[in-house]
């Protein structure tokens, strides 16, 4: 696995986008009745909003998953707990595999989408607020180091709203991933 990051194009990649987010695994996306021109304009929107963007995650070229990022202070979570400067938020959606699935596989995705947020020196606290039914995100989340912070109502969901900070970030990967960054990126699984 070699991951690289690149910006989305809304319009060029909402076919691709559209075959991943209408899938059952991906209910909790909230797109499961979208049409290809919805998922545009949506990315679109995202965007356009100068808080908010969706980066394309590619595997040796390949697109692999989507991610987000966004300024909570920005966002509905604003009024839901006191933003700290440092803090971005972040979304992340692995494609369905091509083949059969790869042990340990989303999680050198989560690991490569963390350490780039965490490479930046700005940002000192990744914020999550998925769905309070995605079981299995919660249970990932807090393999990579983020601690719940109780649920949110938000306008599309009740959610669980969780904070993980570069100490936690690096202490879960040295409790949970021994080998080093560059191996688990070169496929050593999980």
């Amino acid at each position: 696995m070699s991951f690289t990051f690149r910006c989305l194009d809304a319009e060029a990649d909402a076919p691709l986008l559209h075959s991943w987010v209408t899938r059952p695994y991906a209910s909790f996306w909230g797109m499961q009745s979208a049409t290809v021109a919805d998922v545009a304009a949506e990315y679109a929107s995202i965007q356009a909003s100068g808080h908010h963007h969706a980066l394309l995650g590619l595997d040796d070229g390949v697109p692999a998953f989507l991610t987000e990022e966004y300024l909570p202070g920005s966002s509905p979570l604003a009024s839901l707990y006191p933003v700290h400067p440092g803090d971005v938020g972040m979304h992340l959606l692995v494609a369905p595999p091509s083949s059969a699935p790869i042990p340990g596989y989303t999680a050198a995705v989560m690991d490569a989408v963390l350490s780039r947020l965490f490479d930046r020196p700005d940002v000192e606290r990744v914020v999550v607020e998925p769905d309070v039914r995605n079981t299995k995100i919660h249970a990932l989340n807090v393999r990579f180091g983020f601690q719940p912070a109780g649920t949110v109502n938000l306008p599309d969901k009740e959610a669980l709203l969780s904070f993980c900070t570069r100490a936690d970030f690096h202490a879960a990967r040295a409790a949970h991933f021994p080998q080093t960054s560059a191996s688990i990126l070169q496929g050593a699984a999980l």
